[in-house]
């Protein structure tokens, strides 16, 4: 007796294969028939007309605190994902040390938390106690309370704060803190930490606004740490090289964490927020690592990276007076034709200051609309105003200043001059075939009030898919499912295979896809978080068990906490220590 079939549907493998028609089957959590099934089942789905893919895997998300409190890490598997991996940039909230490690030195993993991923702090201090001290103890924390499946790796800012207290920001590590490190990220390894991270961003700042603990540290130290993911089976490394184009040292330094640790480096985030394309500049880093036997490769974004402009309008010359108005003053207001002409005035003096959130309106959107005006959600100023026959301003006025619209602002940061062009798009999807590259970079659970790219999954399938026909959809498939998969080892996860785990998503080609990202405000302590919901995902399994149906959430807990060496494969590069 089967648990389960999925009947009637098209299989689109994970592989890149072509789709084909087949029923499959389920028990104890694993795919044991593909095909037709004749067998009995305990439950049977028809998915006639919709297609079944592996679950997607996120491998760039910060769901480390988050996961505590939503054990479904919310929105991920509403739009497919099954698997998500965090602990990356090196911001981990364990292991935590000793009894002898200082209160403040917590405190302080939970502020840099908060600062450098974007986590309101209310929210950390109102959720789960952080009593665990181990990496394996906050394992255990998870241990059959997941919905999704979840990996950490171990991050070095945190390691480096507990070995050396307030000194991690701006001290070299002596040889003995050098090797407390290693002591420690091996302990975690051996408890099931999927690898090490760590981050030389320039932009990553901690709780007091200084630099971040690994951003202190020597190339040195970060070669050590490397190795030891070498030490330990089914281990990876994750890395953020630089904001921006790469020096040549820490490219040479990629390659050499790769070979020293005999493991693949991914690191994030392929043109990030450049102003100018850096794309080949930055890839030079993998095609070095390549010529050196090494595994390197970048993680992009399937998407345009949308973020939330707080503070776009009432920045514009003359405009702060007017947004500060009670809602009936302003209306009032924007009818008076001299108050219109000064705001105009602004806008244009705005522009000549070189302001691009107000010089470019196809990449300035609408975030949300009064109730009524939900067609407004997710759409240009310049759009808008073509619709109305009126000009930008006036939409900026009429619209989204009256009731103080939020809005969004959108970075191609590919080409920005081609802005949301075919041309624009067709260069991206250059970039997002690239063997260099891997799609993800969603930061899902992280910067919650200012983006959610959480949904790069259905986004891809919609936009890039069906509506633009950048990729096929066994192509996009195979990307999100298998691609990832393979470059963390994920045991038997990341195709639709017998004996495999039954992690599936179950879609309509036809209307998959996201909803725009609005506020909510559902964090511990009300915190705030942007959120999109997905189309036409009819179905999310992880290890056999329903877990989303048509858009909901069940109650099933079936997620599995990822254990180095346990759930994951050894992945070795060419010219790695054998």
């Amino acid at each position: 007796m089967l648990d389960l079939i999925l009947q009637g549907g098209d299989i689109v493998d994970g592989t890149g294969a072509p789709r084909r028609r087949a029923d499959i089957g389920v028990r104890e959590g694993r795919i044991v028939a593909i095909g037709d099934i004749a067998e009995p089942a305990t439950r049977t789905i028809d998915v006639t007309g919709l297609v079944i893919t592996p679950g997607f895997v996120d491998v760039h998300t910060h769901y480390d605190a988050q996961a505590l409190w939503d054990p479904y890490c919310t929105p991920s598997p509403l739009h497919g994902v099954t698997t998500v991996l965090a602990g990356n940039c090196g911001f981990t909230i364990a292991p935590l040390g000793d009894e002898s490690v200082a209160d403040a030195d917590v405190d302080y993993v939970m502020r840099m938390m908060a600062r450098v991923e974007g986590i309101p702090l209310p929210s950390l201090e109102a959720g789960p106690a952080w009593d665990w001290r181990t990496f394996g103890e906050f394992l255990a924390r998870l241990d059959g309370r997941l919905g999704v499946n979840a990996g950490f790796l171990v991050g070095h800012s945190t390691l480096r704060r507990i070995v050396m207290g307030a000194a991690a920001t701006t001290d070299e590590a002596t040889p003995e803190q050098v090797a407390d490190m290693v002591r420690l990220a091996g302990i975690a390894m051996g408890e099931g930490a999927l690898g090490f991270s760590s981050s030389l961003g320039e932009a990553h700042t901690d709780g007091d606004g200084a630099p971040v603990p690994s951003r202190a540290s020597t190339h040195a130290e970060l070669l050590a740490l490397a190795a030891v993911a070498g030490e330990h089976p089914g281990t990876s490394l994750e890395f953020i090289a630089a904001m921006g184009i790469i020096p040549d040292d820490r490219i040479a330094l990629m390659t050499d964490m790769s070979l020293v640790a005999n493991r693949p480096l991914n690191w994030n985030l392929l043109g990030s927020l450049s102003p100018t394309p850096v794309y080949a500049e930055q890839l030079r880093s993998v095609d070095h690592a390549r010529e050196h036997g090494a595994h390197v490769v970048a993680l992009a974004l399937p998407d345009l990276m949308r973020m939330r402009a707080h503070r776009v309008i009432e920045d514009m010359p003359g405009w702060r007076e007017i947004v500060q108005l009670e809602p009936a003053e302003r209306r009032i207001a924007v009818a008076d034709p001299d108050v219109r002409a000064r705001l105009r005035a602004g806008v244009a003096e705005a522009a000549h200051r070189g302001m691009g959130a107000v010089t470019n309106f196809e990449l300035l959107e609408i975030a949300e609309s009064p109730p009524g005006q939900e067609s407004l959600v997710g759409r240009s100023i310049a759009d808008v105003a073509r619709e109305r026959g009126t000009d930008e301003i006036d939409v900026l006025i009429d619209v989204v200043l009256p009731d103080r619209l939020p809005l969004t602002l959108v970075f191609p940061s590919l080409e920005p001059q081609l802005g949301n062009s075919p041309e624009a798009w067709a260069r991206r999807a250059e970039v997002w075939h690239d063997d260099r590259v891997v799609l993800g970079g969603s930061d899902a659970g992280a910067h919650t009030d200012l983006l959610c790219h959480a949904n790069y999954t259905t986004v891809l399938l919609s936009e890039s898919v069906r509506e633009r026909g950048l990729f096929t959809l066994e192509d996009a498939v195979h990307r999100i499912t298998d691609v990832p998969a393979r470059l963390y080892g994920l045991r038997e996860r990341g195709r639709i295979a017998t004996g495999w785990h039954a992690d599936l998503v179950v879609l309509d080609p036809a209307t998959v896809g996201s909803t725009a990202a609005r506020s909510r405000f559902d964090l511990p302590a009300g915190g705030e978080r942007v959120y999109a919901e997905a189309t036409g995902v009819a179905h999310v399994l992880v290890n056999g068990v329903e877990i989303g149906a048509a858009g909901e959430l069940t109650d099933a807990l079936p997620g599995r906490v990822l254990r180095s060496g346990l759930d994951t494969d050894t992945v070795t590069v060419p010219g790695g220590r054998r």
